[in-house]
């Protein structure tokens, strides 16, 4: 072992994984055959939670996201989501890095929905409604700002105290922010929607307008849900419906309890390699989550 650190914080972690760079590796790691990913293991725990076991590699790289979900946690001072990403070297089999697992989660989650709304949206620069002002929510804010230019942004959130900080935020990064408390109306204002929530409930079941893009991250199993059935049902009807990948065919809960096929919806690999055109109509992103993406963090974390 070097005597280079490889044990990194939140901070450090957040500061080897830029946006621009994190979207460029996604897109690479979709067009790389050498990539594997097992479905991932999922073991339930006593009291709610669950323990989460996510492994991937490449041709040079292996990591494994080791994560506890913990829904009891929302709404106090600990993270629902907890863990580290620990990278391996293959040729060798030395450890190179341990990333924070929450940061991990929360960008790369970031960049899948800002990648598909750059292929998908009909308008990307907003304004944006954020639904929920966790984690996700900041990190979907910082990363829409970021790459699609986004400087507008509506914010809804169960917690007045959360959605007050993260307009806090928008205003110091310059951007127009405002919080409010209907979010199925403020959605008639947005051509660009994220639900990043606990998925407890329902929190969007208004019709969207003809040009909406909404990506929807916060529920990623077939028992979790954000979204209201006949709103999941009209995207498929009258607009488009994307996923991140095949396995939420067995994960998306928002879609299984809406009664959809989930497995005839294209993934994002598959608007990738086919170079898919904008889709008439407003157009849902279901995203569950994938050790892929965090492979891809993974490798942009070790070329910075």
């Amino acid at each position: 072992m070097t005597d280079s650190p490889i044990l990194l914080s939140a901070a450090q972690t957040a500061a080897r994984l830029p946006y621009p760079a994190l979207l460029q590796e996604i897109e690479r790691l979709l067009g790389d055959a050498s990539v594997q990913v097992p479905q991932r293991q999922v073991l339930p725990l006593a009291g709610g939670g669950s323990l989460f076991v996510m492994p991937a590699s490449d041709r040079r790289v292996a990591m494994t996201k080791l994560i506890t979900f913990t829904p009891a946690n929302a709404g106090t001072t600990r993270a629902t989501i907890q863990g580290d990403v620990v990278v391996f070297d293959i040729a060798s089999g030395e450890r190179r890095l341990v990333l924070d697992g929450p940061t991990v989660t929360a960008r790369r989650t970031a960049a899948v929905s800002v990648l598909a709304a750059q292929r998908l949206a009909p308008h990307t620069r907003g304004p944006l409604l954020i639904v929920g002002a966790g984690v996700q929510g900041k990190a979907h804010l910082d990363a829409f700002a970021d790459i699609l230019q986004v400087r507008e942004v509506l914010i809804a959130s169960r917690s007045a105290s959360s959605a007050d900080a993260l307009a806090r935020h928008a205003r110091s990064m310059g951007l127009k922010a405002s919080v409010v408390q209907d979010a199925n109306a403020a959605l008639a204002d947005c051509p660009l929607a994220v639900t990043c929530t606990p998925a407890h409930g329902v929190v969007l079941d208004s019709l969207p307008r003809p040009d909406a893009f909404i990506s929807a991250v916060g529920a990623f199993t077939p028992q979790m849900v954000e979204l209201g059935s006949d709103l999941c049902r009209h995207f498929a009807q009258q607009g488009a419906v994307f996923v991140d990948t095949g396995d939420a065919s067995h994960e998306a809960g928002d879609l299984l309890q809406a009664g959809l096929d989930v497995s005839r919806f294209a993934t994002l690999a598959d608007v990738l390699a086919h170079d898919t055109q904008r889709p008439a109509g407003p157009v849902l992103f279901k995203s569950c989550g994938w050790a892929g993406w965090d492979l891809a963090a993974a490798r942009t974390a070790l070329a910075q």
